[in-house]
């Protein structure tokens, strides 16, 4: 018969690595890297925020209001009419993005005759001013927009550098960076989803 060796052992025993932790990392290390992928994308698609510059867009925005800008929402569709959507003017990254209503999109024929914004013949419901606009600017003769052209307007009307003033124009869809969402609180206008 043979002796079990009751003595002293020098030989370490190999600690296993429980399943258990190993499970526990990879679940925190996983939803870890979803989180940082979530904050990412909300912070690229919505977290993106400008100033309203100038009085083109009262009442419905102010002078310095700051608002949030979603570039997510025209990954899936196109601009609309009634959006208000921010853009750079000719595409000129080094000037302030611009804030305008959509009236006219791609394939409409827009004219502004006897104080009257028409889109496609008819009176445009999608101009917010009840004031009848005095200059027609480029589109006193009819514009019709091509595939990748959107003509915008400012709610103060008359008030506003938009599509009719040829140093605007009409707005390419490369020019848009994304829809005013959301506004922030001022003194003369509580903040919120922008209409």
């Amino acid at each position: 018969m043979a002796r079990k060796n009751k003595g002293l052992s020098f030989y370490d025993k190999k600690s296993k690595i429980n399943k258990k932790t190993i499970g526990a990392i990879a679940k925190y290390v996983f939803w870890g890297a979803v989180m940082v992928l979530i904050a990412f994308v909300s912070i690229y698609c919505f977290g993106v925020k400008t100033s309203v510059v100038g009085e083109s867009m009262e009442p419905t925005l102010y002078n310095g209001q700051e608002i949030f800008i979603n570039r997510f929402s025209y990954f899936l569709s196109e601009p609309k009419k009634g959006d208000v959507v921010v853009f750079s003017p000719n595409g000129n990254k080094n000037s302030h993005y611009y804030v305008k209503r959509v009236v006219g999109v791609p394939g409409d024929t827009v004219l502004i005759k006897d104080g009257y914004v028409y889109v496609n013949g008819e009176i445009s419901k999608d101009v917010k001013s009840k004031d009848k606009v005095i200059d027609a600017g480029i589109a006193k003769n009819g514009i019709t927009l091509l595939d990748d052209e959107f003509f915008v307007l400012g709610d103060n009307i008359n008030h506003s550098e938009d599509s009719r003033n040829s140093n605007i124009g009409i707005v390419k869809r490369d020019y848009i960076i994304g829809k005013a969402w959301y506004s922030l609180k001022t003194k003369e206008k509580k903040g919120g989803f922008i209409k």
